[in-house]
């Protein structure tokens, strides 16, 4: 008799694709706001200092909305907390529009609606991981979030391709929008994905919402050193947030909104395929070893991007460093979700993103002032020494570590 998890015929629930499709509505604009963004603060007038404010105020609304959504949504209801999240997305997409003070940008940012990545986006990761889990199991849980994360790049990168178009508007129309204007388009694709919440069904819902669900206990120690560990390297990640890289190639090399729109949405293709590489990897390596020994080499690659003599060859460290970076992604995803109880997959999944939200407010702001103080190129350097210095000490605690063996993947 064949089981759920082992029957590769088995396709999403209705519910699922649904998830999907919202997701993939939000990437694509987070892709194209990831390139205005830079660009955007740049051409107000921004300093170094202000922009890391600004970038910092939206990495850390996604630690206050994922705090929210951890404690409250599942007694709240998680179709009207998904709901409110795309309302406050097309909010955003209106203030960022047309506000030119960075204290207005940043108390919007605040809202958490907004994200500097198009991967793991804060509050709404949170809703959607905790409504997918359940619907898969082993090699298909696998398999399932590698999709789910492609799906994302994949519309990531189109949304920064079409970061294109207002440069060609311009050229053909003297009296086009500038580029911040241009942020009004998250508010069509945000309605939409708001109405995409709204079609889910009550299946979604958590079965017990009057039960607290961030409670650990056996899978605790590990849990407690994952969060410290995914942490570390989040920090690390947030001195280099798309926004900086984009400001920092317009800074450094006077690329173009369109130039780095290219590039973004290359990076972003680069992304999809190693999503999906990164299943098939975890299952003939492992997990952690798929985690650890991609990782690594690709943080070796950003810490060179500072010292790149021109924009052919800091775009070439980019890239390489892109088709390994994010493999440790939907393999750190179901490493989490396979060591601990089932039981305790919710409350594993909100301590170790709270962990990764909480502390990447504090880095961009660091990376404005190294940038401004040290060398433009510094934030580079200290990103890829951190996030390295996870990878050492996440494979030298859980090498040895048992995992359960009904997943059907080798940790």
């Amino acid at each position: 008799m064949t089981t759920v998890s082992d029957d590769p015929r088995r396709r999403l629930s209705s519910d699922a694709r649904r998830v999907v499709l919202a997701q993939a509505l939000r990437a694509g604009v987070y892709g194209f706001g990831s390139v205005l963004l830079g660009a955007t603060l740049d051409s107000l007038g921004f300093s170094a200092g202000e922009t890391g404010l600004v970038l910092g105020a939206v990495v850390g609304g996604t630690v206050v909305a994922s705090l929210a959504v951890g404690r409250w949504s599942d007694r709240w209801g998680r179709r009207r907390s998904y709901v409110t999240l795309y309302v406050l997305l097309a909010f955003t997409g209106v203030v960022f529009a047309v506000a030119s003070s960075p204290w207005m940008l940043a108390m919007v940012a605040l809202t958490g609606a907004l994200s500097t990545e198009v991967v793991e986006s804060g509050p709404f990761t949170s809703l959607e991981q905790a409504m997918l889990a359940s619907d898969l199991a082993g090699r298909e849980r696998l398999r399932g979030f590698s999709l789910y994360n492609a799906v994302a790049a994949a519309c990531g990168s189109l949304g920064a391709l079409a970061a294109v178009v207002p440069g060609w508007a311009r050229e053909i129309w003297t009296d086009a929008p500038t580029d911040q204007r241009w942020f009004l388009v998250f508010v069509p694709a945000a309605l939409a994905g708001a109405t995409v919440a709204g079609s889910l069904s009550p299946r979604v819902e958590a079965d017990r919402p009057h039960v607290p669900p961030r409670r650990l206990r056996a899978s605790r120690p590990a849990i407690a050193r994952l969060a410290g560990l995914f942490a570390v390297d989040s920090f690390g990640g947030g001195f280099t947030v798309q926004s900086f890289i984009a400001f920092w190639l317009h800074r450094r090399f006077g690329a173009s909104t369109a130039e780095i729109g290219v590039v973004f949405a290359a990076m972003g293709m680069l992304q999809t395929g190693s999503f999906l590489a990164a299943g098939r990897l975890a299952e003939r390596f492992g997990l952690l070893r798929t985690m650890v020994f991609t990782h690594l080499p690709s943080n070796l690659l950003l810490g060179a991007v500072a010292f790149a003599p021109g924009f052919g060859v800091a775009i070439a460290l980019l890239l390489a460093r892109t088709a390994l970076s994010q493999m440790d992604v939907p393999t750190r995803q179901v490493y989490v979700m396979t060591l601990v109880d089932p039981n305790e997959r919710t409350a594993a999944a909100a301590t170790t993103n709270t962990a990764r939200y909480a502390v990447r407010p504090f880095a961009p702001p660091l990376a404005g002032a190294a940038a401004s103080s040290i060398a433009l190129g510094a934030p580079f350097v200290i990103a890829g020494a951190i996030k390295a210095a996870y990878d050492l000490v996440l494979w030298r605690w859980f090498a040895t570590v048992p995992v359960p063996d009904d997943s059907e993947v080798p940790a």
